[in-house]
């Protein structure tokens, strides 16, 4: 881990620490936004969804959602397809000056994504991501379009 990095611990249940709400606003999220989560799974971080839903004020929106949104949360494996067709379809989604917030598995798990692929996917998609936030298992990255 590098000084890039930080930690964000809360538990589903519980109301979420100011350390856990300043982590997921790190990554872009405020009050009032709407966000649509694609890629969920039962190995996702139900504390990130959950301070997620506190800090934007309202639930998060699933993938039947068909409105234009401020933020994507996008859970991603390694060998789940081709990230940067995901990027670009989440894209289409985004209204002007929003955001993806891509959470990708930690360190031991055999689908962690290699830092090359997700910078190659910025890359071809005109992105560039944030530093990393380790949340729980998983490691969460702001992408924004390039200005």
């Amino acid at each position: 881990m590098n000084s890039r990095t930080e930690h964000m611990t809360t538990t589903a249940d519980a109301d979420p620490d100011e350390a856990a709400i300043g982590l997921v606003r790190k990554l872009g999220l405020r009050e009032g936004q709407i966000v649509v989560e694609y890629g969920y799974d039962e190995d996702v971080e139900e504390s990130v969804r959950g301070v997620a839903a506190h800090v934007v004020g309202s639930p998060l929106e699933d993938e039947a959602y068909d409105g234009v949104v401020d933020v994507v949360l996008l859970w991603w494996r390694d060998g789940e397809g081709d990230l940067t067709d995901e990027l670009m379809d989440a894209l289409t989604t985004l209204e002007e000056g929003g955001c993806i917030v891509l959470m990708t598995p930690g360190a031991g798990r055999d689908d962690r994504v290699p830092a090359a692929d997700v910078q190659d996917a910025c890359t071809t998609c005109s992105m560039t991501a944030s530093g990393a936030v380790a949340m729980g298992a998983w490691i969460g990255q702001r992408l924004v379009g390039r200005k």
